[in-house]
């Protein structure tokens, strides 16, 4: 299983969008700094995911989410569950 993924810092408010295939791993590397993209702008919170049997689809996933449409379909399902 592959995982698409959206983090929030909860000091800058800015957005992290990855992909993996251990969500649980992947969040703590990100709590603990372990992670160049990320490093210095958490603590994290994890504000949505999506699951995928395919790597590839994790992988367009992602992309999308990067574009400003993708942004905006984030913004709009968060803002419904917060």
């Amino acid at each position: 299983m592959y995982y698409t993924y959206v983090l929030q810092s909860e000091s800058t408010k800015h957005f992290y969008v990855g992909y993996t295939n251990d969500l649980k791993r992947r969040f703590l590397e990100h709590q603990e700094n372990k992670s160049l993209s990320t490093k210095n702008r958490g603590p994290w919170r994890l504000v949505y995911y999506e699951a995928s049997t395919s790597k590839t689809d994790a992988l367009i996933r992602e992309n999308y989410l990067k574009t400003a449409w993708g942004k905006r379909y984030i913004k709009n399902r968060i803002s419904h569950s917060t």
